[in-house]
């Protein structure tokens, strides 16, 4: 089937034909539909299905009529980080371009003045973290009340952010006679209670499941010792055919000292986590799209969501501690039908991890013949837990985290606390506690692990 037939126009059929695309992924065919017909949607479905133009399509066209009032956005997209604020308005930029709406982007990083002159013009389409809108809101800034389409987007990743407070506020304050559309990757009880409260007899659209890998993907895992990762790093991206990686990593500290290594060897690197600003991040990512920087260090902050549609190499530096995690880092290769590669690094300290991600996707995870842990990987691990953590070490080297414990590292401060509407706040971005999470059990805690050497790496780890 193609987009001729799903009730869309010919001027906006005009854009998606100019980006290349004929025919609908799944959930465009079952979205887009429902959501011109004014339906509220429920979409389950993980990234890289085209969820995004799901909704941004459709809402083009209905927003086509109708002219927006200073500071009264029409429509309202809630998006848990700056990145995939961003990557939405691209969305909008190059489908809308042969319509006349206006848009803005309300993230942290960015001048609040210029924002809010670009709420002050009027605006079709406003995009934004959850804690900066409601900074916005608080300080008067606009009025939720002219909102006519919502959309949550990455509902679980708002969870996980501790964002589920600050979302039911926002939707408190948006005209009753709206249409919500709400799309995530899994439905746990939260988000299903998100919503029941507040989506009215919604269509609900489901694809692939969140275990699921695509087929296109080539997936192994190699084992090695934890002083030996980064030789091994380097030797795979010198020996594979990489034409561009992103090379993941649980922490940013990690991250950090990954990506000064490979630069230490005159790998092409950039890097990617929490710590860096804003316009930083973006041009490394618009660096990494555009071929300039062809190995990407990153934390988690890129694992979800993000569209860079060419990624030949998935390199899982650590294995990550929650199993859905491995689905959406492998997800940034093998997308639309292009074949990808992902090669998991496994310590023996890593078993139980990666026992967790075998037992979801319904298959074990093999390694090329003759790479398998050795006696002296294992005592080398045995040693290395059993060492006292490293004075000067840095304040990133935690315990492995809970997935409803803590916000995981690299979300750049998402999330804060609740909105004190006689206080403006602070950066947009800052994390708060989730409140809907599990308290950890102290006595399962893992010991905490010697976290790096900043600048002044020893050479048997580089």
């Amino acid at each position: 089937m193609k987009f001729q037939y799903m009730g869309l126009s010919s001027t906006l059929l005009r854009a998606i034909a100019d980006a290349g695309y004929e025919k609908p992924t799944p959930i465009q065919w079952q979205a887009i539909p429902a959501v011109l017909q004014g339906k509220d949607v429920l979409g389950i479905a993980q990234t890289g299905t085209g969820k995004t133009a799901s909704f941004t399509l459709p809402m083009i066209d209905k927003l086509s009529q109708g002219q927006a009032k200073a500071r009264m956005p029409r429509s309202l997209i809630l998006e848990p980080t700056r990145e995939l604020a961003a990557q939405v308005a691209e969305s909008f930029e190059k489908y809308g371009k042969h319509h006349k709406l206006s848009k803005a982007l309300l993230i942290g990083g960015v001048s609040m003045q210029d924002q809010v002159a670009d709420l002050d013009r009027g605006v079709d389409v406003l995009i934004a973290t959850p804690g900066r809108l409601l900074d916005h809101f608080s300080r008067g800034n606009l009025m939720l009340s002219g909102v006519r389409i919502l959309v949550i987007d990455e509902a679980d990743r708002m969870l996980d952010m501790g964002f589920i407070p600050d979302v039911e506020e926002i939707c408190t304050k948006i005209a009753q006679q709206h249409q919500s559309l709400l799309f995530s990757a899994t439905m746990p009880p939260v988000i299903k209670k998100l919503a029941d409260k507040f989506l009215n007899d919604p269509k609900v659209v489901e694809v692939a499941s969140q275990s699921s890998t695509a087929d296109t993907i080539t997936q192994s895992i190699r084992h090695v010792g934890y002083k030996a990762k980064r030789q091994l790093l380097r030797d795979l991206l010198t020996s594979e055919k990489v034409n561009n990686a992103i090379v993941f990593c649980n922490r940013k500290i990690e991250v950090k000292e990954v990506y000064k290594s490979l630069k230490r060897h005159k790998f092409n690197a950039g890097q990617l986590h929490g710590d860096m600003q804003q316009s930083e991040r973006m041009e490394v990512l618009s660096d990494f799209k555009e071929g300039k920087v062809t190995i990407l260090v990153a934390s988690d902050v890129a694992a979800r969501g993000l569209d860079i549609p060419s990624v030949s190499h998935v390199f899982n530096f650590d294995v990550p501690q929650q199993s859905e995690d491995y689905v959406h880092r492998i997800g940034r290769t093998g997308r639309a039908g292009r074949k990808g590669t992902a090669i998991t690094f496994v310590t023996p300290r890593d078993d139980k991890y990666l026992d967790a991600i075998e037992k979801m996707l319904g298959k074990k995870l093999t390694s090329p013949e003759g790479n398998a842990p050795t006696k002296t990987d294992v005592k080398s691990e045995a040693k290395f837990d059993k060492k006292p953590h490293h004075k000067g070490g840095h304040k990133d080297a935690k315990k492995p985290q809970h997935r409803h414990s803590k916000p995981k590292d690299g979300e750049q401060n998402e999330a804060k606390n609740k909105p004190n509407h006689n206080k403006p706040h602070k950066n947009d971005d800052d994390k708060k506690p989730n409140k809907n999470k599990h308290v950890k059990n102290k006595s399962n805690a893992k010991p905490k692990e010697s976290s790096g050497f900043g600048d002044n790496v020893p050479n048997f780890l580089k």
